[in-house]
């Protein structure tokens, strides 16, 4: 069986976001999950700063690790899947889970970074309230012990 793969087909059909960017941090890739996730559509993120989705509070972190990341053309974060905060085109916060992946120009330069995403906002405030009411009964337990 001989079947071709179209990756464009792929990357517009896929559950997950998956979001390129180019060495100065301009969205280059925005399928429909991204746009699902985000509330931006691809025409009204493309050409936009990765701070469309980025909290103002992170910006300056994000952008001095992804400057040294495009400098030196390595991440850190390799195959690790990276859990972090986001914001949605309405404003409201998100908890997002990704991974990272370095793409490379024929001369070897950094040409561009992707990140598959998955929105777990739901999944980090049912943990988070799972922590919140396992400290409230340690904290009887101890009161009463």
């Amino acid at each position: 069986m001989n079947t071709t793969i179209d990756c464009r087909e792929i990357i517009a059909t896929v559950g997950d976001a998956i979001i390129a960017a180019d060495a100065k941090g301009a969205i280059r890739l925005w399928n429909a999950a991204a746009a699902q996730m985000f509330g931006y559509s691809e025409e009204e993120a493309l050409g936009q700063s990765l701070d469309l989705i980025i909290p103002e509070r992170l910006r300056k972190r994000h952008w001095d690790g992804y400057d040294k990341t495009m400098a030196t053309g390595t991440t850190r974060y390799g195959n690790d899947v990276l859990r972090v905060p986001a914001t949605h085109k309405d404003g409201r916060a998100m908890s997002i889970a990704f991974t990272v992946a370095m793409l490379f120009t024929p001369a070897g330069e950094v040409g561009a970074i992707v990140a598959v995403m998955r929105d777990e906002t739901t999944r980090f405030n049912e943990e988070r309230a799972l922590k919140k009411r396992l400290a409230e009964l340690e904290a009887r337990v101890s009161a009463t012990g």
